[in-house]
């Protein structure tokens, strides 16, 4: 993603949308067709399944320069791969507390479910998240640099480890949540 900054040299939000290509997608498009208003502010991203969303994939989105992530797949039951969305909201679980171990906030990441059928409900996510992430501001990691502060600064190198294991498919031991 590039720079932030609008010609007034104003700073806009950049929300990469992760999108099912049966439903999110679908409903995406109706929104458009619908001529449905919502900011603009997004880049969506269709991919067949959330299934397919690797954690790596919303670290790089900050590291090039994102603001914030939405994934957004079909309702449970509705995926057309059966289990592609449990998978993902699976993995935007962990991906969550991996990004508040590194003192990032949680809610720039955001796990989403709209059918076909559902265009002003993508609208309202994604006017929802533009509005978040404006209180939020710009993004604290917008270079490789600071990912890599962030990394050298605690565990969470063995957090990103875990990530890896996680879209590798592999059984990850997790310790309970502590109260916030």
């Amino acid at each position: 993603m590039s720079t932030n900054d609008n010609t007034n040299g104003e700073w806009k939000p950049k929300i990469l949308g992760l999108v099912c290509n049966w439903c999110s997608y679908a409903g995406a498009d109706l929104a458009g067709t619908a001529r449905i208003q919502y900011p603009s502010d997004i880049r969506v991203v269709r991919m067949m399944c959330t299934g397919r969303v690797d954690p790596l994939f919303i670290v790089k989105a900050f590291m090039d320069g994102a603001d914030g992530v939405i994934v957004s797949g079909c309702h449970f039951g509705d995926c057309h791969y059966l289990e592609g969305n449990y998978k993902a909201a699976k993995r935007m679980f962990y991906m969550k507390r991996v990004l508040r171990s590194l003192g990032f906030d949680d809610r720039r990441v955001r796990m989403t479910f709209v059918s076909a059928s559902e265009g002003a409900k993508w609208a309202e996510v994604v006017t929802d998240m533009i509005k978040t992430i404006n209180e939020l501001g710009p993004s604290p990691i917008r270079t490789r640099a600071a990912i890599g502060e962030a990394i050298n600064s605690g565990s969470a190198s063995d957090d990103l480890a875990e990530i890896a294991k996680i879209a590798a498919g592999k059984k990850v031991e997790v310790a309970p949540l502590q109260k916030l």
